[in-house]
């Protein structure tokens, strides 16, 4: 029991980053981005080919993974996505998904369709095993490594969104861009950062997942109904609700796949309706927290 909630910890904190950019363009910028994943895989593919083609150490990659997708983020936000600021939600959400498939397209054609895997260096192949019997917990360095990076990258995105000026001209500029404008923030400049920080989230969190979740064309797709149940089941309006929505997600899915095999991913969504169905607004809001 113990190494199964460590597991789903760590899956469930791999989750939160990578759901982590949705939540803040949909939260803090009204604006609804499918296309996330591919931001995700985009990180993914970086590690694969830093490693496997120019023997790049892991670690050097992950950097890459993430400054190469903010970059591409900025770019797809100042050429693409400022033109839907404002519109309604089925127009962002058509043509992100549309985004999506040519994402996917564009992948599968410049690599295959293959699954791609990468090794990890030795120090995080180990296990450390404590106790023993039914109590006993085993835990892989690199689900702890993962821990240990999510923890921080939340606490830090929440010191910056609450306690830093930028966090405040953010708040300010999509409750009202307008007078924000007027009052001398940089509003299109505030978003362009937003996203790419978003975006890059994202990229990191698709290269910590690469060894965990698998990568291939098809990783957006596949992973996009997990992104939106973190976000809609933990809210939108602080970091605290996508992070214990991610664990509670990860949680169940391993535990349910290792108890009741069968099942497979049905449980997670039994959940997710029972959540909703609670509270529609999500676990955290601020309607709530007020």
């Amino acid at each position: 029991m113990p190494t199964l909630l460590f597991d789903g910890i760590a899956y469930g904190m791999l989750l939160f980053v990578l759901a982590l950019g949705l939540a803040v363009t949909m939260g803090l910028m009204n604006f609804i981005n499918l296309a996330h994943g591919a931001f995700a895989m985009a990180g993914g593919y970086i590690v694969v080919v830093g490693m496997q083609r120019h023997g790049w150490p892991f670690l050097a990659c992950l950097p890459v993974a993430f400054v190469v997708p903010a970059l591409l983020g900025a770019l797809a936000e100042r050429t693409l996505y400022r033109r839907l600021y404002g519109k309604p939600h089925l127009d962002q959400v058509l043509f992100s998904i549309g985004l999506t498939f040519m994402a996917v397209a564009a992948v599968d054609w410049a690599v295959g369709s293959s699954p791609q895997t990468i090794q990890l260096p030795e120090v995080f192949r180990q296990r450390f095993e404590f106790g023993s019997g039914h109590l006993a917990l085993g835990m892989g360095a690199y689900r702890l490594f993962i821990i240990v990076v999510c923890v921080a990258l939340a606490l830090a995105l929440q010191l910056a969104l609450s306690r830093t000026r930028f966090g405040s001209r953010l708040r300010a500029a999509v409750d009202d861009p307008r007078v924000a404008a007027g009052l001398g923030i940089p509003v299109d400049r505030v978003f362009l950062v937003t996203f790419a920080v978003g975006s890059g989230l994202a990229g990191l969190g698709g290269a910590l997942g690469a060894d965990i979740l698998g990568l291939e064309p098809t990783f957006p797709l596949k992973y996009m109904v997990y992104f939106l149940i973190v976000c809609a089941v933990g809210g939108t309006s602080s970091i605290t609700g996508p992070l214990v929505a991610a664990l509670v997600l990860g949680i169940a899915d391993v535990m349910g796949k290792y108890y009741v095999p069968k099942l497979g991913g049905f449980i997670v969504y039994v959940l997710m309706i029972a959540i909703l169905l609670w509270r529609p607004q999500g676990l955290f809001t601020r309607e709530a927290r007020g």
